[in-house]
């Protein structure tokens, strides 16, 4: 078993929060890392910066935005992944484009990711008929290749996700981008038993999600709920980080 299919051994509600490595710095992406897994983040996802973020609404595109003025790139990321990896206990997934991978090369992409203590990959851009070369070679690095499926997914897209996805299925609430909303869509309940019929791994839910309130009707259908923007706009807000180790303990609380 996996440290992230770990998470969600006796049916625990894993919350899974995201930061643009470097934003609004360097510094404050570890410090908010260790502030997430000190209150009650079961895993974190980190964001590297990519130039044309097509999934990722106005706040995550900001944020890379900036980090990526800031002069973070990919190697960078893994510094500060290996960083964090020695500060925290919880799994560390990459969320990155495919494009930086293949600049990269996936086989040595993946021996970096797995040196820095990452333990999975979240691709938004890779379809899993299109995956086979990242496939073998987070295989060959013990890592998790999660994919994602949406409400518009076929039954067989998400036949083949299930058969494909390690680790946790990435369910996207709506079609769309990211960011935070006031309401998260009346048919996602619908969405994720489609899934469940299909699929074995952890079903986790993101986009959109950004209350604790939102968490709990998430915990009641699925295994783990993912939140990245209104983490990113808390450390807008607060640069202390008080307002994000509240938020963390009250989804954690929402979540049981």
């Amino acid at each position: 078993m996996s440290r992230i299919a770990g998470v969600f051994k006796t049916s625990h509600k894993a919350f899974i929060g995201y930061l643009t490595v470097g934003y609004p710095d360097i510094e404050t992406t570890v410090k908010a890392a260790v502030v997430l897994a000190q209150n009650g983040c079961d895993l974190i996802e980190l964001g590297i910066p990519f130039s044309d973020p097509l999934s990722d609404g106005a706040t995550i595109q900001k944020a890379s935005q900036k980090a990526l003025e800031q002069g973070v790139t990919t190697k960078l990321c893994l510094e500060v992944a290996s960083r964090i990896s020695r500060k925290v206990s919880v799994p560390l997934v990459f969320m990155s484009y495919y494009n930086p991978i293949l600049h990269f090369g996936p086989q040595a992409f993946c021996e970096a990711c797995s040196k820095a203590g990452i333990d999975g990959l979240i691709i938004p851009d890779l379809p899993p008929d299109e995956g086979s070369e990242l496939e073998e070679a987070t295989r060959n690095c013990d890592l998790d290749l999660i994919y994602l499926l949406a409400p518009t997914s076929t039954a067989e897209r998400i036949v083949l996700v299930a058969k494909k996805s390690r680790g946790f299925i990435y369910l996207v609430s709506l079609t769309g981008v990211t960011g935070a909303r006031r309401d998260l869509p009346p048919e996602l309940e619908d969405f994720v038993k489609r899934v469940r019929q299909k699929a074995k791994q952890p079903l986790c839910v993101g986009f959109g999600v950004s209350t604790p309130e939102q968490a709990k009707r998430i915990a009641a259908i699925a295994d783990g709920v993912i939140i990245g923007s209104r983490i990113i706009q808390l450390l807008e807000e607060d640069a202390s980080l008080k307002a994000l180790k509240t938020f963390a303990a009250s989804v954690r609380k929402a979540l049981g």
